[in-house]
């Protein structure tokens, strides 16, 4: 288990966190409070939609984090997932200004939301929560606290891999969180182009260069600062791993990969239960993010895993996915 993170930190991701954002989304967050009742603790607004600060015509991010599987579902196959490959991920449309707004929302429990955050091995969720969030609802202050401290050991978690794969070097901030970025989306099937991570990093630069310098006292013996003296065109950090740290980190981004692709083929299969019209999502995300268009069939729609599986397989043989 990591430390705990340091005031300085968890008072930065709640700074972030605690942004104002468009009244537009409130609409989804009154559905869910109606949908999970009682056993709903916070509601993450995450994505595409957060950074355009607008819902616009795309689909909301949302993560709910509930208190327990039991208390959420009544279906027992849906507890039985959730509890098997956290998040459950589902499609929700609601009807507003003569309009209907879409958004797809995943839940987790808030110990798996903590454990996720804290020492999952693979990146999947503390790669998307040491990126800006906003958090739109918590049930009460213990639950805000929870989830400000859990969002604090994302970026623990996010930031030391990150910089052990680095090596011994000398970087900016701005640089450990693009090689991060690129190392987390390899280690999921995204479709997102190589360049994508530069493009994050600089939409949100002076947020992510504040989290670095909050997480350095937990970051003791990987990563330190450089005195002013020595900080030339924007360099501000020197990084301690040595060759075989190195090669060692490598090793376990290697192998994150391939569990990445195995989590994601298990996740869309359970998608294909939970998510209506999935299909449809993903090839609307491959094209809007790549330019492929793919071809729903009668076919794929009738067997969506089956035939799905394929799909992603000639995706990947062709570098769509990676």
């Amino acid at each position: 288990m990591d430390k705990k993170p340091s005031d300085a930190l968890v008072s930065a991701v709640s700074s972030i966190a605690s942004k104002p954002v468009s009244a537009d989304f409130s609409i989804f967050i009154e559905e869910l409070k109606v949908r999970f009742n009682l056993s709903l603790d916070a509601i993450l607004l995450y994505g595409s939609c957060l950074r355009s600060h607008e819902i616009g015509d795309g689909v909301v991010d949302f993560y709910t984090v509930v208190d327990d599987y039991s208390n959420a579902y009544k279906e027992h196959y849906l507890r039985y997932f959730n509890t098997w490959l956290p998040p459950n991920v589902f499609y929700l449309e609601v009807s507003a200004q003569k309009k209907i707004f879409r958004a797809k929302y995943a839940v987790i429990s808030m110990s798996e939301f903590e454990k996720g955050n804290q020492c999952w091995f693979h990146s999947y969720l503390w790669a998307r929560f040491a990126q800006p969030v906003r958090l739109l609802y918590a049930r009460d202050e213990v639950i805000r606290k929870c989830i400000y401290n859990s969002l604090a050991h994302a970026v623990v978690a996010f930031l030391r891999p990150t910089i052990k794969a680095l090596g011994s070097c000398v970087v900016t901030a701005e640089e450990i969180w693009i090689k991060g970025l690129t190392l987390t989306y390899a280690a999921e099937l995204r479709p997102e182009r190589e360049s994508r991570a530069r493009q994050l990093t600089e939409l949100n630069l002076d947020e992510y260069r504040h989290l670095t310098e909050c997480a350095l006292p937990l970051l003791v013996g990987i990563l330190e600062k450089l005195p002013q003296e020595h900080q030339v065109q924007g360099i501000g950090y020197r990084c301690l791993a040595d060759d075989s740290e190195r090669r060692r980190s490598l090793r376990r981004w290697q192998l994150r990969r391939w569990q990445g692709r195995v989590l994601s083929v298990l996740r869309l299969t359970k998608a294909t239960f939970t998510f209506r019209d999935c299909i449809d999502y993903a090839a609307w995300k491959i094209e809007r993010h790549t330019g492929v268009n793919i071809e729903v069939t009668p076919r794929l729609r009738r067997h969506p895993v089956l035939f799905g599986c394929k799909v992603f397989w000639k995706l990947f043989r062709r570098g769509v996915l990676r």
